[in-house]
């Protein structure tokens, strides 16, 4: 390897891992903005936190891999222009294209990698996240006890607590025991209690002290109107809750593995083929019953009171004009059954292909999806890195300026071009390239615009022309 490739790729790297990291962090924490009221007062332990930011992490790469490929690659030409080390190598008679060789080949390698990433170990981390993030958000909060508010979180109680001591006893309490469905008719009082979780953490056990219990005994309706009760009074009273359902029970994985998200392009095109097969046998199921259960239904049958003996009648219009008022009404009323028939089976078998065209979509634009990152790697490089050698500014000033306005925009391609899909506007071919097509040729005009050397941002470039014509007309009256 020669000594000026070691040099190029040496300012690549840092500037590549340091933005990939920052890039991975700040996409981190949208999810932790997006989901935190799902993780807050759930009494997850570190290890399930631990597990799940460690699969969200992975989730980031598609967004924050090519926004670092951007960035680092504008920031390296950029330092390489301010400090006139590309201006040297130009000078020795070196064209951009060569002195970019080395930084081509690693996007190239990243590219191959994404490719392999967003294959194979992206689908299984979404497995992973996708289980678990549903398994925190359907499990119930933690058993929180605010001074003087009612908690209803344990199913069939609604409990008070006056207010609770730093050594965790608790004063004041009120609990309503609505076990038996029947209102407020059982109701404990006491004045200080302690609540402790058993050894194997499946109870909860609440002991009470100095207090008294009153319960509505509502066993015949005769007691709506006499309202018998009992009241008793206790020194202690141990009551035990089970915690089994505040505790998070994982869902089988095998449940989401059929989603789009978390399948291989051979996986992908499996469920797609076998979707595509299933709505054609639907569509021919469709035309077979409807001209079997309601096209070729004739008028079999009218029952004539004649000696209470039946008589066929045929379907044609002739002997339909010979058929009294009443077995007219009734051929067609039974022809508009027939006719609403069909059209309510229609309208159901028709909304259901649609449902599942769409499903089809979704399959198809993730298919797409798998090669659109490599790519947006390569296209994000060729914009990049000639915009860094034409504006020649380095640091995390004007480049991290330059490459957030052309991702951003990059970005907003990419959800509209998939949102089209997803609505049925576009093929999926065309809407998840949509963004790649449209910087395709910016990247190949910066390219060609940094080879030339010319001034891009140079506002005197675009004005010298007119004022000369206009110093030129002026010469010539």
């Amino acid at each position: 390897m020669k000594t000026l490739h070691k040099f190029i790729l040496k300012s690549y790297v840092g500037p590549f891992i340091m933005t990939f990291f920052i890039a991975m962090f700040v996409f981190f924490m949208m999810f932790i903005f997006k989901y935190i009221d799902d993780f807050v007062g759930k009494g997850l332990s570190a290890s399930i936190l631990a597990q799940l930011f460690f699969y969200i992490s992975f989730t980031t790469i598609p967004m924050a891999l090519p926004l670092a490929v951007l960035l680092s690659s504008l920031m390296t030409f950029g330092n390489l222009g301010e400090h006139f080390e590309l201006t040297a190598m130009k000078s020795a008679g070196l064209p951009l294209q060569k002195i970019m060789l080395p930084l081509i080949v690693v996007t190239l390698c990243l590219s191959i990698g994404a490719f392999y990433f967003s294959n194979n170990i992206l689908p299984y981390t979404n497995l992973k996240a996708g289980s678990l993030l549903y398994d925190i958000r359907e499990s119930k909060p933690s058993l929180l006890f605010k001074d003087g508010v009612f908690n209803h979180s344990i199913e069939g109680f609604s409990m008070r607590v006056g207010k609770k001591e730093k050594d965790g006893s608790l004063k004041d309490i009120l609990i309503y025991d609505h076990r038996s469905m029947q209102g407020n008719n059982i109701v404990l009082i006491a004045k200080s209690g302690t609540m402790l979780e058993t050894a194997d953490k499946m109870y909860l056990e609440l002991t009470l002290f100095d207090g008294k219990s009153y319960n509505d005994i509502m066993n015949n309706p005769k007691d709506k109107q006499t309202h018998p009760f009992y009241r008793d009074k206790f020194d202690q009273r141990i009551i035990r809750f089970d915690l089994s359902e505040f505790k998070l029970t994982r869902t089988k994985e095998d449940l989401f593995k059929g989603n789009y998200q978390m399948l291989n392009l051979s996986q992908l095109n499996y469920a797609v083929d076998s979707m595509q097969i299933k709505n054609n046998q639907r569509k021919a199921d469709f035309a077979e019953q409807l001209k079997k259960g309601y096209y070729k239904k004739t008028i079999e049958l009218i029952a004539v009171n004649d000696s209470n003996k039946t008589k066929h009648v045929s379907a044609d219009i002739n002997s339909f004009a010979k058929l009294n008022k009443q077995q007219k009404l009734n051929i067609i009323q039974g022809a508009t059954n027939s006719v609403r028939n069909s059209k309510a089976y229609s309208d159901n078998v028709g909304g259901d292909f649609e449902s599942q065209q769409m499903e089809v979509v979704r399959y198809e634009a993730e298919w797409h999806r798998k090669f659109t990152l490599s790519i947006a790697c390569i296209v994000l490089f060729f914009i990049g890195a000639p915009l860094g050698a034409i504006i020649r500014k380095g640091g995390l000033g004007m480049p991290v300026v330059m490459s957030l306005v052309f991702f951003i925009f990059f970005h907003i391609f990419s959800i509209t071009g998939e949102k089209m899909v997803k609505e049925g506007n576009l093929p999926a071919y065309q809407g998840m390239w949509m963004a790649t097509l449209i910087y395709l040729p910016i990247g190949i005009f910066l390219t060609y615009k940094a080879t030339k050397d010319s001034a891009l941002f140079d506002i005197d470039a675009y004005l010298n022309p007119i004022k000369n014509l206009f110093i030129r007309k002026k010469k010539e009256n």
